[in-house]
């Protein structure tokens, strides 16, 4: 490989690397934060800033996922002797793997358990899964059909916002694995699609498309970024102010300034909205162009986990969940092993088998957080020097 090419890699490292110690705040205030057991960091009525703000930043991780993953299958094919047809083989077997991971390892990661008491959750490795497998036919289209098609699918499939699963009788399932999340009943299994496909398979197809800017001068490529993010941000800041198209949740005036804005930031992930692709792609493109005037050590974190984001993700669950038992543990003593090998409620495991009040507050989540990424940063540097052939692209 190219030392060109290395350093556009590093970039594409470094952001991914950003990106997942953001998202695991996330999931730390998942597995501590007592909040998260109630409710969720969006809903204005019970929200402050700084929770909302602590589930806003950690907005940017699923977007640069999908983007990131397809600039890399590009960049995949650009390798000497690869072939479209190796990268669809590529494609399908790592995307059927990451959802085999979801619903085994995840599923104990998550709930310590495989019991089907508890709903299988198809979460955002299923999503980048599903969205590889399309990818490995998507790529056969020319480059720039598969732009303007993909940004098609993000700009306009709110116009499938009226369409309610109930009204589709027996296709009520696949609607809602396409754009409207909710439980879903295969073979009796019960399951829960957190991530619905479309527009991820969009997401991820505009970054195969769009991956030939790494290509290109740097100085030309960053000024294009750069525009391209002042693009996503105006854009987002002109669909939310005419609040009548971009977002099914449309933003209203609150008793103060501060939760105006909130309720201004407050778009919708699931299906991810344009707004919300808007108001995270953008800035993600202005931190790649920044990441990409750097030179990092190998031994920055950022590189260091955007070199093994699969590793880092699946372990920082377990590490999280551990860390919650133990938690527990010297909060309640003996009295926790009745309850902390249940799912948590905010892992859908049953609230009343817990204590009231059960959780802690925001500052421990960040402290649970630093803790994670400290312990998990030797682990991901001794792993990406085993694994540093398979972790590119």
């Amino acid at each position: 490989m190219s030392s060109a090419s290395s350093s556009r890699l590093a970039a594409l490292d470094a952001l991914r690397g950003l990106v997942i110690v953001l998202m695991a705040i996330d999931h730390a205030r998942d597995f501590f934060h007592a909040g998260a057991m109630t409710g969720v960091p969006t809903d204005l009525a019970t929200t402050t800033p700084l929770l909302f703000a602590t589930r806003w930043i950690t907005h940017l991780c699923a977007p640069v996922f999908a983007w990131a993953a397809g600039a890399g299958a590009w960049l995949r094919l650009q390798r000497p002797g690869q072939s479209p047809g190796a990268l669809a083989r590529y494609l399908v077997w790592r995307g059927l793997g990451l959802i085999v991971l979801e619903v085994t390892v995840m599923r104990v990661a998550m709930t310590f358990s495989l019991s089907p008491t508890w709903p299988v959750l198809l979460l955002v490795l299923w999503m980048l899964g599903v969205s590889m497998m399309a990818l490995a036919a998507l790529q056969y289209l020319p480059l720039r059909l598969l732009l303007w098609g993909s940004l098609a699918v993000i700009a306009l499939h709110h116009l499938a916002d009226g369409i309610r699963p109930e009204a589709l009788g027996a296709w009520a399932g696949l609607w809602r694995v396409l754009h409207v999340p909710g439980v879903i009943t295969p073979g009796g299994v019960v399951a829960v699609v957190g991530y619905p496909l479309v527009p991820w398979v969009a997401v991820m197809a505009a970054g195969f498309a769009m991956a030939p800017i790494f290509t290109w001068a740097p100085e030309v490529r960053r000024r294009w970024l750069l525009a391209g993010g002042l693009i996503g941000v105006l854009g987002f800041v002109v669909l939310r102010t005419l609040n009548v198209y971009g977002d099914p949740s449309p933003w209203a005036r609150q008793p103060s300034a501060v939760m105006t804005l909130v309720s201004f930031l407050n778009t919708t992930k699931y299906p991810p909205s344009l707004a919300f692709l808007l108001m995270t792609l953008g800035p993600a493109a202005w931190l790649l162009a920044w990441l990409d005037r750097r030179a990092l050590r190998p031994s920055h974190p950022f590189l260091v986990f955007g070199r093994v984001p699969l590793f880092f993700y699946v372990t920082h669950f377990f590490l999280l969940h551990a860390l919650a038992v133990a938690a527990a543990w010297w909060t309640y003593g003996g009295a926790a092993w009745s309850f902390a090998w249940m799912p948590l409620p905010s892992m859908g495991g049953p609230a009343a088998a817990f204590p009231p009040g059960f959780g802690y507050a925001l500052p421990i989540t960040y402290v649970a957080w630093a803790a994670v990424v400290g312990l998990l940063y030797p682990a991901c540097r001794w792993w990406g020097r085993r694994d540093v052939p398979r972790t590119r692209g």
